[in-house]
């Protein structure tokens, strides 16, 4: 679509329960993409997020009163919102609306039956995260619908933006209460699509036999796919994150998404040169001394050290696949190498081991028949006896033995810095592995193997990945020469995904220091491809349509009332 000055926001308004709130991957969308918006509208863009904070503040987030002091006053005395204006502690620091939400709960059933009769909104099922969320999104419409008229913004283009079914419920009172304002709805992975891949069921292969509505029943999910579905169809402009996604939306949702906005990444912080050299040997020096004490033995410093991350999705993840493969790989009799493996997902846990802290600070421990006390795991499970990866590496008889080539450590902890074990955030750690896997089967983006790139580390991921489709659709080639490779996945190849990862790691352990020192450039090259500064685009076309979209639905009933 051409944008042109009718169509350009003068103020744009987005919301999401993780601004100033790191839960999930939606964090790093928002908090990235912040540098390039803020560069584009300047501080006429405003993020509005949950205020969860009350004993400690948010690490995330600066607050600034001599920002719009009046209207805050106003707001609260008025309308009953408790606002805090500051700014988000990330690069471009755009302005933040931190809202409380919990005094609407007087409200629920009212705001629930006022869905119902304006949208249809089904609520009558919901529990859990659903009340919280609801609540919270009806303050941001609340917010959104107080700024507008407070600063009599009647006479401008505004675009108020909602992300993920949380949000549902701004987006519809904005729509109803607020016309003029011209809305958007991101999806950044169906409901119904992320319940059915978790609970084992064929996604892919029978997509197009699956009703969302019946599914939505059956899973137990009928009032937040009921709320998604409502707040796509009724917005200006739908958005989903990649094209597996929106072929989700158009069977689950009833309606087609109008843009496709990929997930962009912000590599201004990443070291370069000499500084890189050096995060780099620090890394790899943490994770050989935590992987040495957590086994009991020494490993060769010229261990290959490969990783995955993310959610603890078992499946969806594709951590099954990744186990398996690296059965496969300690097979083969013709791997010479050592393979050092990390598995950092975020588990239930007491804590960090006590003996493994004890260790890495130098003490001496006993072992039990000079074995290490748990030579898998960095930190306490609460649950080990029931834990899938673990269960999984027993069953498969890993030993993490001195002579195993293979060697898996799971950290089931957030790498944020204060794990008790490294005590280095994520990105501190991921610079100093060789490779990473990430064989997903439901990812409706995939930052983790965007970011691997991003750092210079080859990755390999699948085609039922977003950021995996993205890649194979610019060009992606045959092994890990250009940085990555994307494994075609589907509902039943799950043992040849296996064989096929195992093949590329082994074909990675016989690489030369040159070889490698190219497949690093190689990512980093397609890195550059994918940051924002590429990708920004498409939510201006998002933000255009769905003025353009606002503008058509205006004019509707004087077109009518003329005929």
């Amino acid at each position: 679509m051409q944008i042109d000055a009718k169509h350009k926001p003068d103020y744009i308004f987005e919301t999401s329960w993780e601004v100033c709130n790191m839960v999930g991957g939606i964090y790093t969308v928002l908090s990235t993409r912040a540098n390039s918006l803020q560069k584009l509208f300047k501080d006429r863009l405003f993020f509005i997020g949950p205020d969860l904070w009350e004993e400690h503040e948010s690490p995330w987030f600066k607050e600034d009163r001599s920002l719009y002091p009046e209207w805050c006053d106003f707001a609260l005395s008025n309308q009953q919102l408790e606002i805090r204006a500051g700014r988000w502690d990330v690069p471009g620091e755009p302005i933040v609306f931190l809202v409380k939400f919990k005094v609407f709960f007087e409200k629920q059933n009212d705001i629930y039956s006022a869905m119902w009769r304006d949208y249809g909104v089904d609520s009558i099922d919901a529990y859990g995260d659903y009340h919280e969320s609801t609540m919270f999104a009806y303050a941001t419409g609340l917010v959104i619908e107080s700024f507008y008229r407070y600063h009599k913004l009647e006479a401008d283009n505004v675009i108020a933006h909602f992300n993920e079914w949380m949000l549902g419920a701004g987006a519809l009172y904005i729509n109803k209460q607020v016309p003029k304002i011209a809305t958007i709805f991101t999806t950044h992975a169906t409901s119904i699509g992320r319940s059915i891949a978790g609970n084992n069921l064929p996604l892919y292969n029978h997509l197009s036999e699956y009703n969302g509505d019946q599914m939505a029943r059956q899973l137990n999910m009928s009032a937040k796919h009921s709320i998604e579905k409502k707040a796509a169809q009724n917005v200006d402009c739908f958005t989903t994150v990649s094209e597996i996604t929106a072929s989700e939306c158009t069977q689950f949702l009833q309606r087609r998404p109008d843009v496709v906005t990929p997930n962009g990444f912000e590599k201004d912080f990443i070291p370069k040169g000499n500084a890189y050299i050096q995060a780099r040997k620090k890394a790899r020096k943490a994770l050989l001394h935590v992987a040495e004490e957590t086994v009991g033995h020494a490993i060769d410093r010229d261990a290959l050290m490969i990783g995955t991350s993310g959610r603890y999705e078992y499946k969806n993840k594709g951590i099954d696949v990744f186990i398996e493969a690296l059965d496969k790989l300690r097979n083969m009799a013709e791997l010479t190498k050592d393979v050092i493996v990390f598995i950092m997902v975020p588990g239930w846990i007491k804590g960090p081991r006590k003996d493994l802290q004890a260790l890495l600070s130098g003490a001496e421990i006993p072992k039990k028949n000079n074995q290490p006390n748990c030579p898998f795991v960095t930190h306490e499970l609460v649950e080990p006896e029931h834990d899938m990866v673990i269960n999984q590496m027993k069953h498969l008889g890993f030993c993490n033995e001195e002579n195993d080539r293979v060697k898996i450590i799971f950290v089931p902890s957030y790498l944020n810095g204060f794990d008790g074990i490294f005590n280095l955030p994520y990105y501190d750690l991921l610079i100093g592995l060789d490779v990473s896997v990430f064989p997903s089967y439901y990812e409706p983006w995939g930052y983790t193997p965007h970011e691997s790139i991003a750092f210079s580390i080859p990755t390999i991921t699948t085609t039922l990945a977003g950021f995996g489709v993205w890649a194979k659709k610019i060009g992606d080639e045959k092994g890990l020469d250009d940085g990555i490779e994307v494994i075609d996945r589907d509902d039943e190849n799950h043992s040849e995904v296996a064989e096929e990862i195992a093949s590329l790691i082994y074909d990675f352990s016989i690489k030369s220091i040159e070889q490698i020192k190219l497949l690093k450039q190689s990512a980093a090259k397609l890195s550059d491809q994918a940051d924002w500064a590429h990708f920004v685009k498409y939510y201006r076309e998002a933000y255009s349509k769905a003025l353009h979209n606002s503008f058509i639905r205006l004019s509707r009933p004087a077109k009518l009332k003329a005929e």
